[in-house]
């Protein structure tokens, strides 16, 4: 089995040798996300409408530009994405709209009613702080901390996912939700006060017990019985069908996992992330360009749309699952070839798209919401991803 992994990983770097001969532009792939986010900026405030409560851009619909306020779950990836290209280019203009837009969702840090302080609050405060160490933003960053804590179960181990759809789950915990894992690690980082550490890892224990499959695919909703902290069933929200593997969400548990492994070097965590890699990219109905179909195991799947934000996050994990041990060059060598295909096949053409960067997403195809479309967060993991590549490509530590 070993050999049959090794062969297999043998034949997609060579493949990738010529993939990646032509070498990715940076500084031409920055500046043009650049252009497209000074466009941005005038569209969300055309697309405003005297509506003070929205604060983020979320989705392009039928060529309108759709914002979320404060509460949508997605409104902290814009302020991120002004983050990273004040970080990508040292640009105070960018440092400037990006305290901006983090201000307009400060309030999300004692928003109970949620899990996504992760999406919310540390894409928005947490590189704010990383890139700053503005102590306001490490108030910000505790007290979000403590909101989310406040939404684990300690019987059943895990961090409820939604409050809504109570007819169709009890306690529903969402792969998603291993991407608000790291607000946690850093709190206790940042206040010395290891209980939201344990509730991390309790979180990412109960969940790679029991929201993968044998071929380390993963569910994407585990439902629990809070009193015996027994699972209820495994399910589906957004994915083809309950046991099909919805590419996203093998991309949010490779991207959790490999940050599990970064905050408590358990080894058990680094091997579940390579399980979940190989699952991902020697999967069968993985395109030649590693951009997968929204759901892998979708019927008639190479008529499906695809999911560039899925090989976007895909692409920032593999970035960094190849800074853990000295044989893992091939994750940054497919990494680079996802980043490639993004860049050369699934960006928008300048000044068009409201100034979105990536086009190609999907976010709900059972909702028949939002399919094949430009989407806030895929630009986000892009950014991500590029800044990662040009930290590792110039032999830089990948996370300061």
């Amino acid at each position: 089995m070993i050999k049959k992994i090794s062969m297999v990983w043998m034949v997609l770097i060579v493949g990738l040798a010529t993939a990646i001969g032509q070498k990715i532009n940076i500084p031409r792939v920055i500046a043009d996300a650049e252009t497209q986010t000074r466009l941005m900026l005038t569209e969300i405030l055309k697309a405003k409408n005297n509506s003070p409560s929205l604060v983020s851009p979320h989705v392009l619909k039928k060529g309108k530009l759709e914002l979320v306020p404060s509460g949508g779950w997605t409104s902290g990836f814009f302020p991120g994405e002004l983050w990273y290209l004040y970080e990508l280019t040292g640009k105070k203009t960018w440092e400037s709209e990006a305290r901006k837009f983090t201000a307009n969702i400060e309030k999300e840090k004692f928003n109970d009613g949620t899990n996504d302080m992760g999406f919310k609050i540390y894409c928005s405060f947490g590189n704010g702080y990383r890139l700053t160490n503005d102590a306001h933003y490490k108030d910000v960053i505790i007290q979000s901390a403590k909101t989310l804590a406040t939404r684990f179960n300690p019987k059943a181990g895990v961090i409820r996912s939604w409050d809504s759809y109570k007819n169709k789950w009890d306690y529903p915990v969402n792969i998603d939700n291993m991407m608000n894992l790291e607000i946690l690690f850093e709190a206790t980082k940042l206040k010395g006060d290891s209980s939201f550490y344990n509730i991390a890892v309790s979180h990412a224990n109960q969940t790679l017990k029991n929201h993968f499959r044998p071929d380390f695919s993963s569910y994407h909703v585990v439902d629990y019985d809070t009193i015996t902290s027994q699972v209820i069933k495994k399910t589906t929200h957004q994915g083809y069908c309950d046991q099909s593997a919805w590419a996203r969400g093998q991309a949010w548990g490779l991207y959790g996992y490999v940050m599990c492994y970064r905050e408590t070097r358990n080894k058990a965590y680094l091997q579940q992330a390579e399980h979940i890699a190989s699952f991902i990219l020697h999967n069968p109905n993985m395109p030649p360009d590693l951009v997968p179909f929204w759901d892998l195991d979708a019927p008639h799947v190479t008529d499906e749309p695809r999911d560039a934000s899925a090989a976007a996050i895909t692409a920032s994990a593999l970035y960094e699952l190849s800074t853990y041990g000295k044989s893992n060059k091939k994750y940054k060598l497919t990494a680079d070839k996802i980043i490639k295909s993004l860049t050369d096949n699934y960006r928008s053409p300048l000044g068009q798209n409201k100034g979105f960067i990536l086009l190609h997403s999907t976010g709900s195809k059972p909702s028949n919401s939002e399919i094949d479309v430009p989407i806030i967060y895929a630009d986000y993991y892009f950014l991500e991803s590029l800044l990662r590549k040009k930290k590792l490509d110039a032999g830089k530590k990948l996370l300061n």
